[in-house]
């Protein structure tokens, strides 16, 4: 498994429509809170000081969706995550949602983060560490680009 780190969410009723399937645009919110937690894991466990301070942030550049079978109100999911690259100032997740009860992939999306002063919202390139920090916690190192 690829993937090393997981997040947990619940199909909530005010998330389905009338035949009860979670609502395509939910996966998003999905996907958002298991990057937030990523990264708020990654920066507790590997002591990066630079990131998400000093007037620098993520914004979102790219965010996209395979759906493969419906979620329905009331599953249990659990929100598979890694980052797969990083560039000078981006770097590209990938999620997979599963069924808890039957491991079904019922989704899979990808989303690219740029990280940005936000006082100039220019970009600005990553610092070294975290590449560092995201190799050891992947135990591999994400393809770099320029």
């Amino acid at each position: 498994n690829k993937f090393k780190h997981e997040t947990y969410e619940k199909v909530k009723f005010h998330e389905v429509d009338m035949m009860s399937i979670c609502n395509n645009a939910v996966y998003f919110n999905y996907f958002e809170d298991a990057r937030v937690k990523y990264l708020q894991d990654l920066k507790r466990k590997h002591n990066l000081k630079e990131i998400l301070e000093n007037g620098l942030f993520f914004i979102m550049a790219h965010n996209e969706c395979d759906y493969f079978v419906p979620a329905r109100f009331d599953d249990e999911l659990t929100i598979l995550t890694r980052i797969e690259y990083i560039k000078n100032s981006s770097f590209g997740f990938k999620h997979l949602v599963l069924r808890n009860d039957d491991k079904c992939v019922l989704a899979c999306g990808t989303g690219v983060l740029v990280q940005i002063n936000l006082a100039s919202k220019k970009k600005v390139d990553l610092p070294d560490e975290f590449y560092d920090a995201v190799t050891s916690f992947e135990l591999e190192k994400p393809i770099i680009g320029g």
